[in-house]
């Protein structure tokens, strides 16, 4: 299934793993990307020194493509992360919360394309005139930091916007192939899906959560400022209910994040062995598409199985009914 996506990327299926913080780590990211797709280390809740050794784990596993996503809007040692990520050998750079102008020349030079996630069309053309090479276009049902907008709508829009001048990738409640056949009818080049890769036996995730997604149901979810002070979608439970009675005790982004982690409901980037999570109050992101994971699926299977149903979906499309 070849689109421009896959030309750029050098890779065999328009499938790409979030680089989810906490949760893509070299596991994750090297089964996705040996299967054909990219994989994306999330590096936003990674040290330094943890993302390089997490880039050398993958590179072990993997001579395939991989990416490596990190927050723009927080911009403390940025450009340190960058040459770092360069010289390891990824081959995108994901920029999160902001199109990532001061280091967009850095990565160029390099030859490394940059990748900037969007929730708006306005979001889209900014990042496209400032030199990003793609743009994700995320709608409100993805799981995680998100927008307002759907991803039925916002996908064309932003294709009609800068589809002609940069690939388009679809983002946001995207569960299996049918996602990916309906994105690419949208105009999108490939798909980024976050929480069917959480659901895996590569993902790293704290006690409790796989647990959680597997047992959800479509309207589970709920976007919320409680762990961050930025909207993000999470799995709803007794904490976020607390802030939704009380929003008055909300503080700005980062403030909100160190406020969730001292009151023992935010530890993202720690594994099974963690102790004192509570599945009551912990963060769990997550997006629309979890009432439709049943159970754990290799990472691997998951995108040769996003390929196949798409494929399907697509030849069952053009076939006349009768």
């Amino acid at each position: 299934m070849r689109t421009r996506l896959t030309e750029l990327l050098g890779i065999e299926h328009p499938v790409m793993l979030a680089g989810m913080g906490g949760v893509s780590y070299a596991s994750l990211v090297a089964a996705v990307s040996e299967a054909g797709g990219f994989g994306c280390l999330g590096a936003s809740t990674m040290g330094p020194d943890r993302m390089v050794a997490e880039m050398r784990a993958v590179r072990r596993l993997t001579d395939k493509p991989f990416g490596v996503d990190l927050l723009t809007a927080l911009p403390d040692g940025l450009e340190r992360q960058v040459v770092m990520l360069i010289e390891e050998g990824a081959a995108v750079f994901v920029a999160g919360l902001g199109v990532p102008e001061a280091v967009l020349a850095m990565c160029h030079e390099a030859g490394l394309p940059v990748v900037n996630m969007c929730g708006k069309v306005e979001h889209a053309r900014r990042a496209v005139d400032a030199g990003c090479d793609v743009v994700v276009a995320q709608g409100t049902e993805a799981g995680g930091h998100t927008g307002q907008v759907a991803t039925m709508p916002l996908v064309p829009q932003i294709v009609d916007a800068v589809g002609a001048s940069v690939p388009v990738v679809a983002a946001g409640g995207i569960f299996d192939g049918r996602g990916l056949a309906a994105a690419l009818c949208l105009g999108a080049d490939g798909v980024w899906v976050g929480t069917r890769f959480i659901a895996t036996p590569e993902a790293r995730t704290v006690p409790g959560y796989k647990d959680a997604l597997v047992s959800a149901r479509e309207d589970a979810t709920v976007v919320s400022r409680a762990y961050s002070g930025k909207t993000m979608r999470v799995l709803r439970n007794e904490y976020t209910d607390s802030y939704e009675h009380e929003p008055e005790r909300l503080q700005p982004f980062p403030a909100q994040v160190l406020q969730s982690m001292s009151d023992g409901a935010f530890h993202l980037g720690l594994d099974e062995d963690a102790e004192g999570i509570d599945p009551a109050r912990e963060c769990y992101p997550a997006g629309q598409g979890v009432g439709a994971i049943e159970g754990l699926e290799g990472a691997g299977d998951l995108v040769h199985r996003f390929v196949a149903e798409a494929e399907s979906a697509l030849m069952m499309a053009a076939t006349p009914h009768r």
